[in-house]
């Protein structure tokens, strides 16, 4: 016996589905659908305003009374590269001294001793509570209330001797950064699993040896992006101690446009090296960033050079 055929229509097209015939079926995709994008009338008009404010700001600074002559000659001047070549220098000796003691008080902190706890607590509460310029002026005038330092045999001098404008603002800003680090080197301590930890204790590490062999390392990803953060922060913060009298770019670029009459352009001239080194140390946290983002979840972000090649060459290679 043979099956009887299907007459229900099952297998046929739908009755508004047109028949697939020849031509049909060698037409090609169907044509691209053209979108017209939205026209944006508010971005124009914020930009144009933005441009015009600008260029109102520039002729305002260009028609000022400002020699900008004088900006040009002192821009290179001996006594302003020496500025800020110590602004370089306490800076980087500040950051040094604030790392070291902020890891020491954020180990401190995470103890279980009450009493490295509690002052490690203090000395964060006390450093980050007061003005960085109300401390300097403190280490300044240290010697109204010690007048000689006094360490038995081992030194003995008198406070304003051992307390130079170097060593004030070293101590003032080294210190004041002591109590910021200490807190991103907890925070990246603590991002570290408590797994990784336990399981060093139990192959029979020590607390030291845990923390110098795993904990670090692994914190390093969390610390070190804004510790490049706060040396930037200092390179500015820095400018404060001119209160001390230490002769750094702020004071050295003072002193010339007081003697020359040029105040406002000397601020200019210090303004410019302020902005080069923050620049040139903010491509290099840039960078440290990139490196100890290896191995996360996300994407690294796009260089400078790849942002440009993208823009210049994107349409290309979609083509």
């Amino acid at each position: 016996m043979t099956d009887k055929l299907d007459k229900s229509g099952a297998g046929a097209p739908p009755a508004d589905q047109p028949p697939v015939t020849k031509d049909s079926a060698f037409a090609g995709p169907p044509e691209a659908i053209k979108a017209v994008p939205v026209r944006h009338y508010g971005r124009w008009v914020s930009a144009v305003v933005v441009l015009a404010l600008l260029a109102l700001l520039v002729n305002a600074f260009a028609h000022g009374d400002i020699r900008w002559q004088s900006v040009s000659d002192k821009l290179f001047d001996s006594t302003v590269i020496a500025g800020a070549g110590r602004t370089l220098l306490i800076s980087l000796l500040s950051m040094v001294l604030g790392v070291t003691l902020g890891v020491l008080l954020a180990v401190m902190r995470l103890s279980k001793n009450p009493v490295t706890n509690s002052v490690a607590w203090l000395y964060i509460w006390f450093f980050r509570g007061t003005p960085v310029y109300v401390q300097l002026l403190m280490w300044f005038n240290l010697a109204l209330i010690f007048p000689i330092l006094n360490l038995g045999p081992i030194y003995k001098d008198e406070m304003t001797d051992v307390m130079t404008p170097f060593m004030c603002a070293l101590l003032g800003l080294g210190l004041n950064e002591a109590a910021y680090m200490a807190e991103i080197c907890r925070a990246g301590l603590l991002a570290v699993d408590e797994g990784q930890t336990e399981a060093a204790h139990a192959l029979g590490m020590s607390h030291g040896k845990t923390l110098r062999r795993i904990v670090i390392p692994q914190a390093m990803r969390v610390i070190v992006p804004p510790t490049g953060n706060e040396f930037i922060n200092m390179l500015k913060t820095s400018a404060l101690v001119y209160a001390v009298t230490y002769n750094e770019l702020l004071r050295s670029t003072s002193v010339i446009g007081s003697q020359s009459y040029a105040v406002m352009e000397m601020l200019f001239v210090a303004s410019i090296w302020y902005l080069v080194m923050t620049s040139v140390f903010s491509v290099f946290q840039y960078y440290l960033e990139r490196y100890y983002a290896r191995g996360s979840s996300r994407s690294l972000p796009p260089t400078v050079f790849q942002k440009i090649k993208a823009n210049l060459f994107g349409s290309r290679s979609v083509a």
